[in-house]
């Protein structure tokens, strides 16, 4: 079948994402850059966290407490879920998804059956099922360095996650408010993701991710022109450049189509 993109001049896209990968609702690619080079993918891991909690059919009613052993000891990030801080299974894994919330996804794999050596080595499993043969998972939330996939494996991971309607729905929400403390109000939280508030964009499924190691990252499921494409941008620097590549990419195109 007749690559549609090829028309397309890639010399007259300049990204500053060091892999990127654009790909079509057929497996064509619009654009590809370093596409097979595992690296870091920080918090790009929550979306596998996500598709193995749904996968485990564990009651996504079911209350799950905050304990000091879901504090962050790798990068000592902080959090506004305390300890003893109470919510549904969902709603953690909302958080996890759309805030990026590490305490969040630690608790998720902490009460997994077996705790988080069995969820890891789930992870793992299912990364092995989706075909992601570059990729390795050792902590649920991406904190460590060794979370690693290119960025051909998480074209198979934004797919493989957008046909759960939970991680649609939780990656593509703005706000969520919660209520984990009984004696205190709610929280709110907001969507790392900056593009949802761009109304030029149509996004389904996404999830951004930073630590130094892997710089900023982005992967997302959107529609341009008609077209369902799942974007992955690694390794860009700088805060915004993952969103500035998008919009670029974006522009690109629109132009030449």
């Amino acid at each position: 079948m007749t690559n549609p993109w090829l028309e397309l001049n890639p010399e007259l896209l300049k990204l500053r994402s060091a892999a990127v990968l654009v790909v079509d609702s057929s497996g064509a690619q619009v654009f590809k850059k370093q596409i097979d080079n595992p690296m870091p993918i920080a918090s790009i891991t929550k979306l596998m966290t996500a598709m193995v909690i749904l996968d485990s059919d564990l009651p996504l009613d079911q209350k799950i407490t905050i304990t000091k052993q879901d504090r962050d000891l790798v990068r000592l990030t902080g959090s506004r879920l305390k300890y003893g801080a109470t919510l549904q299974r969902k709603e953690m894994l909302k958080l996890a998804l759309m805030a990026s919330e590490n305490r969040a996804a630690s608790a998720l794999a902490r009460t997994f059956p077996g705790g988080t050596e069995a969820f890891v080595i789930a992870m793992n499993k299912k990364a092995k099922q989706l075909g992601m043969e570059q990729s390795h998972f050792s902590d649920p939330a991406g904190l460590q360095v060794e979370n690693v996939a290119s960025a051909r494996d998480l074209v198979k991971l934004v797919t493989a996650a957008s046909n759960y309607p939970l991680i649609e729905s939780a990656s593509g929400t703005r706000k969520l408010t919660v209520h984990p403390y009984a004696k205190r109000g709610p929280l709110i939280f907001g969507n790392t993701n900056r593009l949802l508030k761009n109304k030029a964009w149509d996004i389904s499924v996404s999830k951004t991710g930073y630590i130094n190691e892997a710089g900023r990252c982005l992967v997302m499921k959107a529609e341009v022109d008609g077209n369902e494409l799942v974007f992955v941008l690694l390794n860009s620097f700088g805060k915004l450049t993952p969103y500035g590549d998008s919009n670029r990419i974006r522009k690109w195109i629109r132009q030449g189509t």
